[in-house]
């Protein structure tokens, strides 16, 4: 794992229950491979998702994604998952978010996440604790 100023990365291997039958990546493991990397994003900047929740009454939901699907990875490749803070708003975040082999760009997506509390689902504000380390990368 890394974390630049800008860009973070997480290497991801491809396993048998990532693909279909042909050995291919079946089109929604990506998604679960962008939410493993956003995960590892979150915690590069000392929070958790379980931390959120215990300690702010908060998590970041999956408000809307675009995902523009390039080439295929298939099984046993090594990926490198990205995440790329773009946008603060009050209460939502967009991350843009690669899949890569190599140079070889596979999945490209745009995602925005909404900051809600537990009790009513409702958006409130992002955090300022987050804000102020997030401010810097946009």
């Amino acid at each position: 794992m890394s974390r630049s100023v800008q860009v973070f990365t997480l290497p991801v291997r491809v396993y048998f229950q990532d693909t279909d039958a042909g050995g291919v990546v079946y089109h929604a493991s990506y998604v679960n491979f962008m939410e493993r990397a956003r995960t590892e994003w979150l915690r590069s900047f000392g929070f958790t998702n379980a931390g959120l929740i215990k300690e702010l009454g908060v998590v970041f939901v999956v408000r809307s994604l675009k995902l523009d699907y390039l080439k295929p990875a298939v099984l046993d490749d090594l990926l490198h998952v990205s995440a790329q803070l773009k946008e603060i708003g009050r209460s939502r975040i967009t991350l843009h978010q690669t899949l890569s082999r190599g140079d070889e760009s596979l999945v490209e997506g745009e995602i925005h996440l909404v900051c809600v509390t537990l009790d009513t689902f409702k958006p409130v504000s992002v955090p300022d604790v987050l804000r102020e380390k997030w401010k810097k990368l946009v």
